[in-house]
């Protein structure tokens, strides 16, 4: 055996040696009957961000000093605990049940904020149900209205930002998702919807040449029969793309739509014309 595997082996050896140390220290101490000890243990754990042993004592104290004046901090510091280890789904909960027991604390605002936070810390990838995301968003609204003078103010709304812009993006991938597949009418539809609901995004523009483009295809595809009034949408969603967007980079784009969408209209009246005749 060669001095680098023995070393390899040497400090796995080493390593399961102190973990199983590590796991009878804490057994020991959870044995124990000497509340003093035990709380002076989970805060030194605590302090050293060992947070799965300082919760585990944490737990076990519960019951113990639940009418005690250190109930408040050692459930504060529980809560963080799970915080800390990103079990984000029950911090929540335990930061909803220390304020349920203590609305009143000086810890309140901090509390909330982190109840919120932790919605946000849920919120998954775009693609994915976004309920945690509208959830992070009502809390942390809720944060702001309730501590008008929360130090976290300028964080919350960042953060409320930030989730908005995530389920902007998804509505935007959905929509995209429809026009790529060549369901022309329920892009237009969604398209329209999201610019509905985000009137003031950075890119309203992009959403309304989107809406053209739809409408456009979909004409395009239609029955001889619908043609002209769908063209005729297209022409009048242009209309309203120049009067809500006049220096938009897109207005060139969006033009090539109109002017297609009336030649069509011209070809359709020359049509019409020449069967009457």
């Amino acid at each position: 055996m060669n001095f680098r595997i023995r070393l390899i082996v040497i400090f796995g050896a080493l390593f399961f040696v102190l973990a199983g140390c590590n796991k009878k220290t804490v057994t020991k101490i959870l044995k124990s009957k000497d509340v003093e000890y035990k709380l002076g243990m989970a805060e030194q754990y605590y302090a050293n961000k060992k947070y799965s042993k300082a919760q585990l004592i944490y737990e076990d104290l519960f019951p113990l000093l639940r009418n005690d004046t250190r109930f408040e901090d050692l459930y504060f510091k529980y809560a963080y605990c799970a915080f800390y280890q990103k079990d984000y789904m029950n911090a929540e909960n335990l930061f909803k049940g220390f304020l349920d027991a203590f609305p009143k604390s000086q810890r309140a605002s901090d509390v909330d904020f982190m109840r919120a936070y932790c919605f946000f810390k849920q919120s998954p990838k775009v693609e994915l149900d976004q309920s945690a995301t509208q959830k992070a968003i009502g809390f942390m609204q809720a944060h702001l209205n309730n501590y008008p003078e929360s130090p976290k103010q300028a964080e919350a709304k960042k953060i409320i930002e930030e989730c908005y812009d995530k389920l902007e993006e998804k509505d935007f991938k959905s929509a995209e998702l429809y026009y790529n597949i060549g369901s022309y009418r329920a892009a237009a539809i969604t398209f329209t919807n999201l610019l509905n609901r985000y009137p003031e995004s950075k890119r309203a523009d992009q959403y309304k040449l989107m809406i053209i483009k739809a409408y456009y295809e979909y004409a395009l595809m239609s029955i001889e029969e619908k043609q002209k009034e769908r063209y005729e949408k297209v022409v009048e969603e242009y209309y309203d793309f120049v009067d809500r967007f006049p220096e938009s980079k897109h207005l060139k784009d969006a033009e090539k739509y109109f002017n297609l969408s009336k030649n069509n209209l011209n070809a359709i009246k020359h049509e019409q014309t020449n069967k009457k005749s």
